[in-house]
């Protein structure tokens, strides 16, 4: 048997032969490349768990954040799309579940190991789970997923309430916050559900919630605020590319759902500003996975009208990333310390970058 960095080694020379053959991008071989990182710097062996950094000294826990096996197990469904007969989504899978926690009102997955503590339980890391198991569910109508994203559902819907009108908490038991990165996902996992099932209540739900985002946290050029402030009202007006990605994806769903133009409409005005505003002087912020998210919404609205404008610029970017970013080890960030979220983020990235290469 190879040893990984023989593995390594070979995956490499094919990249740079590629390369060098052609001046497409040979996203596959980047894909694997991080994915053996991964698993080489970023996972223990034997616990099916993997580490918040390469760094162990500067690690707040011995175990990553729930934050990114969410943006894992997304990258790995898209790996799962590229090559069906893989399991690449199992060993996430059997990492998340050791974050499941059964706490009253409702079970959910808290943000950190539970076997090692308890710990909080956010809406957003788990509608990311979710979203990850709908599209898998998708594929392959595996029972668990559903079941799963369910039990998400109705956990999510424990966080809302009529404070400015409607709309979902960031944190359970915090009732201080109600953002973006709740509210958009959110209206995802209820259009993906209803897709799936035709519950009207599923749809209720999201253009309940669309429509709260919109009123409550929407600027005027068509992209979204962080957050609203209780009881003061007070925005929060920064401006991250995932809650573009979100609220961009959901008016393409709801374009897709109800054949209404005015969805249409909406998810071009969004993508236009969402480009002028983030990609400047040639690069995305430097926030890998939060522009993955992005790149979701870029991806639904380009299957809908063709427009390469909306994923030439991903492009780009993608490549500038790993062409200046990546160090010897053929793991991208711009710290020393090396994030698992970074890794997961670029091969959810070269995925879909990949399948959208195949898109007619």
């Amino acid at each position: 048997m190879m040893s990984f960095k023989t593995v390594l080694f070979l995956l490499v020379v094919s990249l740079f032969s590629d390369t060098a053959a052609s001046q497409t991008p040979d996203y596959t071989t980047r894909i694997k490349i991080l994915y053996a990182g991964i698993n080489s710097k970023l996972k223990e062996n034997g616990k099916d768990l993997y580490f918040e950094t390469t760094d162990s000294a500067k690690n707040e826990n011995p175990h990553a954040w729930l934050w990114p096996l969410c943006a894992f197990i997304q990258a790995a469904n898209e790996m799962e799309v590229l090559e069906p007969a893989e399991k690449y989504m199992l060993p996430v899978e059997k990492s998340i579940d050791q974050y499941y926690s059964d706490k009253p009102p409702l079970p959910a997955y808290q943000d950190y190991v539970f076997k090692e503590r308890a710990s909080s339980r956010f809406y957003d890391d788990n509608q990311w789970v979710a979203i990850a198991y709908l599209d898998a569910y998708h594929r392959n109508h595996a029972k668990k997923y559903l079941e799963v994203s369910e039990m998400i559902y109705r956990f999510m819907m424990s966080g809302l309430d009529t404070a400015t009108g409607g709309g979902l908490y960031w944190k359970e038991g915090d009732k201080t916050t109600k953002n973006t990165c709740s509210n958009g996902p959110g209206i995802l996992v209820a259009l993906r559900l209803y897709q799936i099932t035709e519950k009207k209540a599923y749809l209720q739900s999201a253009l309940a919630i669309y429509q709260w985002a919109n009123k409550n946290l929407q600027s005027a050029d068509g992209l979204f605020y962080d957050a609203i402030k209780i009881p003061s009202l007070k925005i929060s007006e920064q401006k991250y590319t995932y809650n573009t990605g979100t609220m961009l994806q959901a008016n393409a769903l709801l374009y897709n759902i109800t054949k209404d133009r005015k969805y249409l409409d909406e998810a071009q005005r969004i993508a236009k500003a969402g480009k002028t505003w983030f990609f400047k002087n040639n690069r995305l912020p430097n926030e890998y996975w939060f522009n993955a998210v992005m790149l979701r919404g870029y991806a639904e609205l380009y299957k809908v009208d063709k427009n390469r404008e909306w994923i030439n610029f991903f492009e780009e970017d993608a490549d500038r990333v790993w062409n200046n970013e990546r160090n010897a080890d053929n793991l991208l960030g711009t710290k020393n310390a090396k994030r698992l979220i970074d890794q997961a983020a670029m091969i959810e990235i070269y995925a879909r970058l990949r399948q959208l290469k195949e898109y007619k």
